[in-house]
């Protein structure tokens, strides 16, 4: 992927055909400014794809990664519903 050019909305309207195809073609992405602040990125769909894809399996892998934790803190210092039932009728009692 190339630099991104950087370009303000109206310059962006004024050749909106010219930014897909360097997108595309050049891979080449363009961030589009409004009033002096960055908005937006026009990239090719297939980078953009690329990076979804990318992005849900780094959520997997966090959700995978605190599962696993959750679950080995779960087991230490853990009792079973049947132990906690006898805690409280001896506690009762």
């Amino acid at each position: 992927m190339s630099e991104p050019v950087i370009e303000s909305m109206a310059e962006v309207r004024s050749h909106l055909a010219d930014v897909l195809d360097r997108a595309r073609r050049d891979e080449t992405p363009t961030i589009i400014t409004r009033r002096g602040k960055q908005e937006a990125v026009v990239i090719d769909i297939r980078e953009y794809q690329h990076l979804r894809q990318l992005a849900e399996q780094a959520e997997e892998a966090w959700l995978n990664r605190l599962a696993d934790e959750a679950e080995a803190e779960g087991h230490e210092g853990s009792v079973s519903l049947e132990e906690m039932a006898a805690m409280l009728r001896a506690h009762h009692a």
